[in-house]
């Protein structure tokens, strides 16, 4: 019995894992995989291990791929003036699937951040300013979140892009469409207000 309940045990535990998933939700998930869905648990181990045994980043942006360069990197049909920055591989499957952009992507992997050993070298900033100096970029797009250590990160990248004449541009924070001035926080009404543009 108490072998049982360590192979429970052990899945709840890894399952915590992934964002959001408290114990209770990683509970919940680990009964129903072990009642109800076998057949399913057992076709998301295979495929999770293909997956995490396959996917590289891409020598070029660092996005994820299966191959040494991404199919965005290598698609001949994207501008290479315009590179998008972005903090994750899931940034850019947003942007590809909300957007029309068709420019070239670079992903940090992260951002800034002394107290965690979070330097220039583990996000990159070497890559990007081999990319930047290349002269083929003309517009920079930080489509960075805004946080205190995003917005560290965006003025340093900022820096390296004004030293190469290259224009810089961030995403338009404020109100999001369908929402209510009443259900705004503070701070993102400030912003919204103070960034107000011409009607």
């Amino acid at each position: 019995m108490a072998e049982n309940k360590k192979y429970i045990e052990d899945l709840i535990s890894a399952l915590t894992c992934l964002p959001g998933v408290g114990k209770k939700t990683a509970q919940r998930m680990t009964y129903h995989l072990l009642q109800r869905g076998k057949e399913d648990a057992l076709n998301l181990s295979h495929v999770l291990e293909d997956v995490v045994t396959n996917i590289k980043n891409c020598k070029t942006c660092r996005n994820l791929c299966h191959s040494e360069e991404c199919d965005l990197c290598s698609d001949p049909g994207r501008s290479k003036n315009m590179l998008c920055v972005v903090e994750s591989p899931a940034d850019v499957f947003n942007l590809e699937n909300s957007t029309n952009y068709k420019g070239k992507y670079f992903v940090l992997l992260g951002r800034l951040s002394p107290l965690d050993g979070i330097g220039p070298k583990e996000i990159g900033i070497d890559n990007l300013d081999k990319i930047l100096s290349s002269g083929e970029t003309q517009e920079l797009i930080l489509a960075l979140n805004y946080t205190v250590e995003s917005d560290v990160t965006a003025h340093v990248i900022g820096e390296i892009a004004n030293k190469n004449s290259i224009k810089v541009t961030r995403l338009a924070q404020g109100v999001p469409v369908g929402g209510e001035l009443e259900y705004l926080d503070q701070h993102t009404l400030s912003k919204a207000f103070d960034k107000r543009t011409a009607y």
